[in-house]
């Protein structure tokens, strides 16, 4: 049982930054994030990859930054100029498999879940 930790969450005035972390206890090739705002189902933030790919949602494209430390099994989130709608509970996940993209990029498409890190954006 692969087991994910995350930290960095808070609480940062619009327009600020925050950067998640998560560790892995083992490797596996697919690490992502997903969001969960208050009353809305779980949304794919991005993915990256044991060979280096990262891929972040078109949502946040330009802001959000994915990367991954592959030595020490932890995958970043960096966010830049946030915005009150980017509060929400931020998870972490990892699959052994590739990881999904498109309409496969779904929360069930993972079997290890961190337990979560809150982020709100206050304006």
């Amino acid at each position: 049982q692969v087991q994910l930790v995350e930290s960095g969450g808070g609480s940062v005035q619009a327009g600020g930054s925050l950067k998640l972390s998560c560790v892995a206890s083992e490797y596996t090739y697919c690490m992502g994030w997903f969001r969960q705002a208050p009353g809305k189902g779980p949304e794919g933030v991005g993915t990256g990859e044991g060979d280096g790919t990262t891929t972040v949602v078109n949502s946040v494209k330009g802001r959000f930054t994915i990367s991954r430390d592959k030595a020490n099994n932890t995958l970043y989130l960096q966010m830049d100029s946030l915005e009150p709608e980017d509060t929400g509970m931020y998870f972490c996940a990892a699959r052994f498999a590739p990881c999904p993209w498109g309409e496969a990029f779904i929360r069930s498409a993972f079997a290890f879940w961190g337990q979560g890190a809150q982020v709100t954006v206050y304006t």
